[in-house]
Formats: structure tokens, C-alpha cells, sequence
């Protein structure tokens, strides 16, 4: 192939056609537990998770719920994928591995939302939500008194006993969550993410008649199963309402993934190394929402 300015152009829109292709066909599953929330600026401010509104009756003046400004933001992050093209190989006709790369590239940026919500769930025993404390904690406080979403148990389908302490233990402690004036907040559980390494538990539990010692098994049926190869620990799973409007996880999304390209033939890299370069851009980063709508075990115990 004769490179100029031309062949040049249709080269990488070729790239970015094939690019976009596979950005489309990807799905995620982010979707099941997280939530996007667009972003129009450097960062956002999270202040309305600082309530959880609930209906209540009417007596005398309206109660109102103040929000504390500017208590929780969080700043846009950069993202990137980069990959080089050397103008030997568009000379050679040799643009097939590139095609692919642009395909994986493509792919990749499908990912991207799944990372980001995936990096929440992995750090959230140490990293801190709206409260102040880790978003997986023993001590949140709710109208002076310390309430946990976080367990040690290991999931086990193995007794009655080891389901109660397990799985059990996790429905009971969302159901009886409350405001902070004590109203119940009526949450019921649906969602149970686990890593590969439980999902043999985790069908046993959601899915059979009896649990591994024979007896029954009265979890059946009480929630879907999500499991995640992007969950790092082999032994921590997470129990999620995602019924309500607001997701467990947020995605806060600046700019979705688009194809750039550095196709000058007088760029400094191309006269010095022959390289023209393609790839993907974004920026967004992920929150914790309300930490009433999901309970986490290390799996420890």
C-alpha cells in the first residue's frame, strides 16, 4: 500500500468502523447491580445520599430533610487504551493484526463500566462511602446506633445451621434496616454476587430443594445469582436489593469511550519511529450508594 495522507485516513477508519462494531456487541453486567448517573463537570456532589427518603404521615409541619452540601464528591478519572500502528505494516498490507487489536480495543471500553463497578465492589471493605465509613462496615450510624452490612461468615450451603449463619444472617440484617428515626426501610434482597470459586454454593443456596446435608432448604428461590470474574477474592460475596431506583454502585460517566486516533504524518513520532497511533478515551469514575441496599461478607470465618 502507497501511505499518504489518504490511505492514512481510510486505514483508521476502517479501525475506528471496526472499533465501534465491538464497542456495541458488548454487553456488561454492571447493570445488575449499579446504576449510571451522568456527569457534566470535573466532579459531582453526592450530598442526596446523605438521606434515605421514606414516606411518612403527616402531623403538624412537613419534615424536612436538610442534605449536607459538598459532603461527598467525586472527581471524573481519566481512562485509556493505546495501541501503536507501525507504517511498515500499512505498506506491507499487513493490517489484519490490527483489525483484531482494534476489535479487542473495542471490547475493552465495552468492559469499562463493569471495571469501574467491579473496582468498587473489590475495595469496598477499605474504601469509604457517604458516611464516613467503609461502605462494608460493622459501625454505620443510624439514630445513634452502630448497624453492620458487614459479615465474616463463608458462604455455606453445607447445613441449615451454616445457611442460617451464612446467607440467612445477610437477608435478615438488610430486612431489618431503618431510617434514621427507626421506620423500617422495607428493603427485601434479590441479587447474590459471588466469585467463581462459590458458585457451586451460591446455586445450591438460590436454587435446590435441599441443601448438601439433605435438609431443606428454605432459601430457594429468594434472589438471582450474578456471578463475577472481576471479584478478586475467592471467598467474599455480596447479597443486593436492586429493586429500587437507586443502584447499590454508581457509575458516574463524563465521556463515554470513543476512538481517537494520531494519524499526522508530520507528527514527531511517525518521522522519528514510523508510528501512528489508535486507541480509546473516556473519563468517569464509580461511588457507593446507599449502603442499606447491599451487605458483604469477607467470607473469613
Amino acid at each position: 500500500m502507497i501511505v499518504n495522507k489518504a490511505s492514512i485516513q481510510s486505514v483508521f477508519t476502517g479501525l475506528k468502523t471496526i472499533f465501534n462494531n465491538a464497542l456495541k456487541a458488548q454487553t456488561g453486567n454492571w447493570q445488575a447491580t449499579a446504576m449510571e448517573v451522568p456527569s457534566s463537570a470535573a466532579e459531582e456532589d453526592y450530598s442526596w445520599l446523605s438521606r434515605f427518603p421514606m414516606m411518612r404521615k403527616w402531623v403538624g409541619e412537613k419534615h424536612v430533610q436538610a442534605l449536607a452540601a459538598g459532603k461527598y464528591t467525586a472527581r471524573n478519572e481519566d481512562w485509556e487504551t493505546t495501541i501503536e500502528v507501525d507504517r511498515n505494516d500499512i505498506e506491507d498490507d499487513r493490517l489484519g493484526i490490527y483489525n483484531t487489536q482494534a476489535q479487542m480495543a473495542g471490547d475493552s471500553a465495552a468492559e469499562l463500566h463493569d471495571i469501574i463497578v467491579d473496582d468498587l465492589k473489590n475495595g469496598a471493605f477499605t474504601s469509604t462511602g457517604i458516611d464516613g465509613q467503609y461502605f462494608y462496615d460493622t459501625d454505620h450510624e443510624v439514630n445513634g446506633a452502630s448497624v453492620s452490612n458487614k459479615g465474616t461468615k463463608a458462604l455455606s450451603s453445607a447445613t441449615r445451621a451454616a445457611a442460617d449463619a451464612s446467607y440467612g444472617a445477610a437477608r435478615q440484617a438488610i430486612m431489618e434496616f431503618t431510617d434514621d428515626e427507626g421506620m423500617p426501610l422495607r428493603l427485601v434482597p434479590d441479587t447474590l454476587e459471588v466469585p467463581p470459586a462459590l458458585e457451586a454454593t451460591a446455586k445450591t443456596l438460590l436454587n435446590a430443594d435441599k441443601l448438601d446435608d439433605g435438609s431443606s432448604n428454605p432459601y430457594k428461590g429468594t434472589a438471582k445469582l450474578v456471578v463475577n470474574p472481576g471479584l478478586t477474592s475467592d471467598t467474599a460475596w455480596f447479597l443486593h436489593v436492586t429493586s429500587k431506583a437507586v443502584k447499590p454502585f454508581i457509575v458516574q460517566m463524563r465521556k463515554r469511550p470513543v476512538f481517537v486516533s494520531q494519524t499526522s504524518m508530520e507528527n514527531d513520532d511517525v518521522f522519528m519511529k514510523r508510528k501512528y497511533k489508535f486507541g480509546a478515551e473516556a473519563r468517569g469514575t464509580g461511588v457507593y450508594g446507599f449502603w442499606q441496599l447491599s451487605y458483604g461478607s469477607d467470607g473469613t470465618t
